[in-house]
């Protein structure tokens, strides 16, 4: 499906993963690069919607089943919009959030299991899969912190995207154990970097990571071998 080359941002809520994503996509335009932001859910006018309604704190007794649908009925929104159309035009697309989030919060947190994700996956996602995925992993306890410090900043006027920072701690580590759980069976995929460095170590591992795929890929240039002039 995909001429371009599709990356996927992952990690709990404060994370750091969205700092990162956009320090990549610098680095990846410093090289000359055609790059694609977008991000889950959103990235579309319908899709921002679909955000508003499913992480502002306000939203109350919406059934896992109903999050689950509009999760996906968002991602099937913004592949056809924005992913399929830029990897097809040949460019790099940065996504913060994808499936993998949807099985560790919808999956995982909400306990609806994996199976369910993937089968919706497969019929709305149109096979379409990231070529590689950052899942940012701090520790469990700080990460939380971190989330929770965020919400509590927000102001009352301010746009509130809460609702899910303030589930209580066993959903939060359902979900940790969860993503846990996926790097593993996808490890080929999925390269779980240390988030309790600091920025900008953890942006030279995923530099360095992203640019040896891209060169595989055929988007980057090969390093020439050692010894040769």
């Amino acid at each position: 499906m995909a001429e371009g080359f599709f990356l996927t941002f992952e990690g709990l809520d404060g994370s750091g993963k969205s700092t990162q994503l956009r320090k990549l996509a610098a680095h990846l335009e410093a090289q000359g690069l055609a790059v694609t932001v977008t991000r889950q859910p959103g990235g579309t006018r319908i899709g921002d919607r679909v955000r508003g309604l499913l992480l502002d704190s306000k939203t109350e007794h919406l059934d896992a089943m109903t999050e689950l649908g509009l999760m996906f009925s968002d991602r099937a929104q913004c592949i056809a919009e924005v992913i399929a159309p830029a990897l097809h035009g040949g460019n790099v697309v940065l996504c913060d959030r994808f499936t993998d989030s949807t099985e560790a919060y919808q999956g995982g947190g909400r306990q609806l299991g994996s199976e369910v994700v993937l089968r919706m996956h497969k019929l709305m996602c149109g096979g379409l899969h990231p070529d590689l995925t950052i899942l940012l992993l701090a520790g469990f306890d700080k990460s939380l912190h971190r989330a929770r410090r965020r919400n509590d900043r927000t102001a009352p006027a301010d746009l509130d995207e809460g609702r899910f920072e303030r589930e209580d701690q066993e959903f939060h580590r359902r979900v940790h154990d969860k993503y846990r759980e996926i790097a593993a069976r996808d490890s080929h995929r999925v390269v779980i970097i240390d988030g309790d460095r600091p920025i900008e170590a953890i942006h030279r591992l995923i530099t360095a990571t992203v640019d040896e795929k891209l060169r595989r890929a055929g988007l980057l240039p090969r390093l020439p071998a050692a010894g040769v002039r």
